[in-house]
């Protein structure tokens, strides 16, 4: 760990951790904290989207940070999970839908619009579509708006603050039904899913272990302060976000579930079968699973 003295644009041996941050309201709880805590000093975070991160970590230009689950299983040579935290879901989890004007099992041969934020949930939306439903729909990649996007495609697959809004407020307006990814997981599984783990790289855990656990109790202690103060955390966000308090608090205790232990193991390893991703390789920092 850098000398409490090392000054933060010293260019010496140490410098701070390089941690990603997910800029979509599921990850708000993860880093709200962090100012409260005094960790955020310590961190050169980045912001961005899923598959960005996800990108950065993976190419080295990140040490730490939430990736994508396809993305963690298909590099998890290069990278250990961090234990008790992660960005999934025991059930529905509003915010990873298929948007659709069509019951699913008529998609087959369907234009069906993939917003092009999250491969993980793209993954698991073509996963359930052809081994739950039985459809090979006709797939194309463009950018999550829904209201666009069904004007090209019978379904969308969205994810992050626009499947909120489209959940909430503009498929209902269209008459379009939603169908929740993470309650269609559960309900064929009986398994929570992990959308986004957190992991270290390989590298970067060997040379400095001791800011690795520091980087991970940083992120467990801003978690649960946002939980146990989750009503000032949704009436702030709620200021400049297009949903209420309720509606966040909701999202945050009902759907959203940031924990990571070995039942979401158990969701992570059927989830890499069923793609046909190896699993030997999916293990927690600390030896666990």
């Amino acid at each position: 760990m850098a000398s409490q003295h090392q000054r933060p644009g010293h260019h010496a041996q140490h410098r701070r951790p390089r941690v990603g941050h997910i800029q979509f309201l599921n990850c708000l709880p993860l880093y709200w904290g962090l100012g409260r805590t005094g960790s955020l000093v310590d961190l050169d975070l980045t912001k961005d989207n899923p598959d960005r991160l996800s990108e950065a970590l993976v190419a080295g230009r990140l040490d730490i940070g939430p990736i994508s689950c396809v993305e963690y299983l298909r590099h998890a040579d290069q990278l250990t999970l961090l234990p008790d935290i992660a960005v999934g879901s025991d059930g529905p989890v509003q915010s990873c839908v298929i948007v659709s004007e069509l019951p699913l099992e008529e998609l087959d041969g369907r234009r069906v619009a993939l917003g092009s934020t999250s491969r993980t949930s793209v993954r698991l939306a073509q996963l359930l579509l052809a081994d739950r439903y039985g459809v090979t729909p006709e797939y194309y990649t463009c950018p999550p708006d829904l209201g666009a996007m069904m004007q090209e495609a019978e379904a969308a697959v969205l994810i992050g603050d626009a499947a909120l809004r489209a959940s909430l407020h503009e498929a209902p307006r269209l008459g379009l039904n939603v169908h929740d990814l993470g309650a269609m997981w559960k309900d064929w599984t009986g398994l929570p899913f992990v959308f986004a783990p957190f992991a270290v790289r390989r590298d970067f855990l060997a040379r400095e272990p001791e800011t690795v656990h520091e980087v991970h109790r940083s992120f467990l202690a801003s978690r649960d302060l946002s939980m146990e103060e989750i009503d000032k955390v949704c009436e702030q966000t709620a200021r400049w976000e297009a949903f209420d308090a309720e509606t966040l608090r909701r999202y945050y205790t009902d759907a959203l579930d940031f924990s990571f232990g070995d039942r979401q193991l158990l969701g992570m390893r059927e989830f890499a079968v069923r793609i046909g991703a190896a699993t030997d390789e999916v293990r927690l920092l600390g030896g666990g699973g």
